[in-house]
């Protein structure tokens, strides 16, 4: 995927502010959004 193409909707699990809950990509849809995530087991690559 490129920097400045659409990308497909999705949802998972984050922690956001002492909690984790159920976020979606259409939840900041219009908005700038940068996604980061680590593997399942916290390897570092």
């Amino acid at each position: 995927m490129l920097v400045s193409k659409q990308a497909p909707n999705f949802t998972g699990k984050a922690f956001h502010q002492g909690k984790i809950k159920k976020v979606s990509l259409e939840d900041y849809r219009g908005k700038w959004v940068v996604v980061c995530f680590y593997p399942g087991d916290f390897t570092f690559v």
